[in-house]
C-alpha cells in the first residue's frame, strides 16, 4: 500500500489496485507549487467536508481522471452542480463500494460549500484496504466519538490533523491516539498557513516519548504502508 502526500490535507492512497485522493487541495497551496495535478491520477476521490483547502482542485482532477467522488450529501451536491456526473453521496454509516465498505464518521468542525452554500456536517471516513484498517479524520477537533472506532475496528494507522487551530494540534493527535488505540498517525493539515506551522521535529519527538509514530512525508513524498 503506497501514500503520497500532496500537501496541507491532500493525499492519495494506491491500494487493491486503486488510486484513492483524498480532499484534492494542491494548486493554492504554495508549499506544493512543484506539484502539476494534471499528473495524478484517481479511481475515487474523496471529499471530508466543503471547505476550498479540501475542495479547490476537485473539479479540474475530476474532470481529468473521470474519477467517481464520495462526499456528504451537501458537498455531493455542490459537485454534481459543478458539472461532475460520477458522483455518490453518503452519510454517516456504512456504504459498499466495488473497493468494499467505507464508513463515514463524525468529525467536530463546520462546513460550507466555496458558493458558501450549506455543506452539511463535515466528515471523516474508515476505509479496510488490502488488509489494513485506515481512518482518515478530515478537519476535526478532539472529540469522545473517537473512541467507538476503537471498538469497531483495530486500527493500523490514522491520519490526523495536527496543525491545531483549526483542528487537532499535536497533543491532541496525541490523546485521539490513546482514544483509537491506534499507534502509528500520519500528519496532514499542519504548516500550510501561518496559524497552522509547527515545530515538527518536536512533533515527531512528542509522539515518540509516548512510544507512538507520528509520520510527516514531504509533500510529492511516497511511503509504503
Amino acid at each position: 500500500m503506497k501514500f503520497t502526500y500532496y500537501g496541507q490535507s491532500c493525499f492519495s492512497i494506491e491500494a487493491d489496485g486503486k488510486k484513492f485522493l483524498f480532499d484534492p487541495f494542491i494548486t493554492h497551496n504554495p508549499l506544493a507549487k512543484h506539484i502539476d495535478i494534471k499528473t495524478i491520477e484517481a479511481d475515487y476521490i474523496l471529499v471530508s467536508h466543503g471547505h476550498s483547502d479540501h475542495i479547490a482542485d476537485l473539479v479540474e482532477i475530476a474532470n481529468n481522471t473521470n474519477a467517481h467522488v464520495i462526499a456528504v450529501v451537501e458537498v455531493a451536491t455542490w459537485i454534481s452542480k459543478q458539472g461532475i456526473k460520477n458522483v455518490t453521496d453518503v452519510n454517516f454509516g456504512k456504504a459498499k463500494f466495488d473497493f468494499g465498505t467505507l464508513r463515514t464518521v463524525w468529525a467536530v468542525h463546520t462546513s460550507a460549500n466555496p458558493d458558501d452554500s450549506y455543506g452539511g456536517n463535515p466528515a471523516g471516513f474508515v476505509l479496510e484496504l488490502e488488509g489494513k484498517t485506515i481512518y482518515f479524520a478530515g478537519d476535526t477537533a478532539l472529540t469522545w466519538e473517537m473512541k467507538i472506532l476503537a471498538d469497531l475496528y483495530s486500527l493500523d494507522y490514522a491520519i490526523l490533523p495536527i496543525g491545531g487551530h483549526y483542528t487537532m494540534d499535536v497533543d491532541d493527535a496525541l490523546i485521539a491516539t490513546k482514544y483509537l488505540e491506534c499507534n502509528k498517525v500520519i500528519g496532514v493539515h499542519y504548516n500550510t498557513f501561518p496559524p497552522i506551522q509547527i515545530d515538527t521535529k518536536e512533533a515527531v519527538a512528542k509522539f515518540k516519548r509516548e512510544n507512538k509514530t507520528l509520520l510527516l512525508p514531504g509533500i510529492g513524498e511516497t511511503i509504503e504502508l
